[in-house]
């Protein structure tokens, strides 16, 4: 079965072209090519520049996380008052 498509058949010039593989030969003198330049890479996290710029931008409270470290290694860091506080914020975070 023959198909032709705007007079394109099987003994169509184009197509006895389309279906040579094409070879290209560089010379064993000539000079390596460099690879083309690109720009440098970038990042962006859309929505989270703001909160990384905070936690870059705060102080390191070291007593007060000395104490938190201490009270956790004891066990006595976590209080139903806390857990407590910690979903009300949570729940208050969630519904803004």
């Amino acid at each position: 079965m023959s198909s032709s498509i705007n007079g394109l058949g099987s003994n169509s010039p184009v197509q006895k072209i389309t279906q040579q593989p094409i070879r290209k030969e560089i010379p064993t003198d000539a000079p390596p090519q460099a690879p083309p330049a690109r720009g440098a890479d970038k990042l962006e996290l859309s929505g989270m520049s703001h909160l990384l710029k905070t936690l870059k931008s705060n102080d390191v409270r070291a007593d007060k996380v000395a104490q938190v470290k201490a009270q956790i290694e004891a066990g006595t860091y976590e209080t139903d008052e806390k857990l407590d506080a910690a979903v009300d914020r949570l729940l208050d975070d969630l519904q803004k």
